[in-house]
């Protein structure tokens, strides 16, 4: 599969990846595999020998396994990729996380039962990964599975940036990675922060609009701001909230609002058992409807919450809490493309050499999707097809290439002409 393996080769080493990891090729076969076909480390020769590639032998790949669990290595390839990232000065970094189970019933220490993201009851690890503003892979670590996800990011971030020596870094995150301990630490630490924030009551700001408003709908992408000040006197934080609304959200939200509060009027009215619904008030023996409540979910319908301590215009603040999918999309990658679940590893030294291997290959599966616009899955299954033969007649060597359409030579060019960022 020469045209495959030479474009992967190419994204590779223009990457820096090579160098990385001091020429290893071992460490590349790997990677290339996962990229072509993910499979187990041992079924990776015959995914390697189908590609035209004469892979190591079995013991090799063991021996070497534990040079990538090292720290040192990790970082080599966290810093080959983030060189290569437009981070500047003040580093946009996205942030999340992702649990991978595994097929056992009893914990290690490591491998612990946990909140799963896929609702399993078996033994997991936590993964965190932190990506650029383009979805990028910068640096990703593996925790126990009953660590709790707001104390993962801050010891990965802290780690990135002693690695690589970044002066400044603006954290970009979910509400669920951002405990007001995350926040804390992260200003302690001279950094930035902006995370989707939760609206438990009717802020200021909305009630305030509403009252000038009483009856108007407000517009599409309505936003609206109020400072917020945290702490004691002796530690006060000032922070930003930005309020916007989506007239799109608000469709959604009211649809549901309305469904339930269709249940709870029928379970109040006798027509249908009395379930868990947050309309419904129990007053004594008899069920009622909340109507403050609904009024209160009518008012905030449409309306998300953006919580910042920068000093930027609303449009930045949003927009950079928007990239977030970019990091979504890159764990979609790893654990339906490039197969992440170590499910043939047990020992934290061989999960952490694994997921090396998986950080390598969705760096340069990212390039790939992002100099094609292509989806990795789609580049594989379309390059894999084509071949080079090589055969002998009458002692006479001959190579003969599949042709291809103008199409894929273009997209072939568009790799040969890309920068690694």
């Amino acid at each position: 599969m020469g045209l495959l393996l030479d474009a992967i080769a190419c994204v590779y080493r223009r990457m820096g990846l090579d160098q990385a990891a001091g020429g290893d090729a071992v460490f590349e076969q790997l990677v290339t595999a996962r990229i072509i076909e993910p499979s187990s480390k041992l079924d990776a020769a015959r995914v390697l020998e189908e590609a035209g590639v004469q892979p190591v032998s079995y013991p090799t790949l063991k021996r070497r396994l534990p040079t990538y669990a090292e720290p040192e290595f990790r970082h080599r390839l966290s810093g080959a990729v983030s060189v290569r990232s437009d981070l500047g000065p003040a580093a946009l970094v996205l942030y999340d996380v992702t649990t991978l189970w595994f097929e056992t019933d009893t914990g290690d220490g490591f491998r612990e039962p946990g909140f799963s993201k896929e609702r399993r009851l078996e033994p997991q690890i936590t993964v965190g990964l932190l990506t650029d503003a383009t979805g990028a892979p910068l640096m990703i670590e593996a925790f126990e599975g009953n660590r709790a996800e707001t104390k993962t990011m801050i010891p990965l971030i802290r780690g990135f940036v002693a690695a690589h020596g970044i002066a400044d870094v603006v954290v970009v995150a979910d509400a669920g990675m951002m405990s007001e301990q995350n926040l804390k630490d992260i200003e302690d630490a001279g950094w930035s922060f902006i995370v989707g924030g939760k609206i438990p009551e009717i802020p200021y700001a909305i009630s305030q609009w509403r009252k000038h408003h009483p009856d108007a709908e407000p517009p599409d992408q309505l936003v609206v701001s109020q400072k917020l000040v945290h702490g004691v006197k002796a530690d006060t934080r000032h922070r930003s909230v930005y309020f916007q609304y989506r007239a799109a959200r608000a469709r959604r939200t009211l649809h549901g609002v309305d469904q339930q509060l269709t249940k709870a009027a029928n379970a109040v009215a006798g027509k249908a058992p009395v379930k868990r619904n947050r309309f419904i008030t129990l007053s004594g023996a008899r069920p009622s409807i909340n109507r403050e409540l609904e009024t209160k979910a009518r008012t905030l319908a449409g309306w998300k919450s953006y919580v910042t301590n920068l000093d930027r215009p609303a449009e930045f603040v949003i927009g950079a809490y928007h990239q977030l999918w970019h990091v979504e999309h890159a764990f979609r990658m790893s654990k339906s493309d490039l197969k992440a679940r170590p499910v043939y590893h047990h020992k934290k030294e061989s999960i952490d050499a694994h997921l090396a291997v998986v950080f390598a290959a969705l760096a340069v599966s990212h390039h790939i999707e992002q100099a094609t616009g292509w989806t990795i899955k789609r580049f594989v299954r379309t390059f894999r097809q084509y071949r080079d033969v090589t055969l002998t007649v009458a002692g006479q060597t001959i190579t003969a290439s599949q042709p291809i359409p103008a199409e894929h030579t273009d997209t072939l060019t568009k790799i040969n002409n890309s920068d690694a960022h």
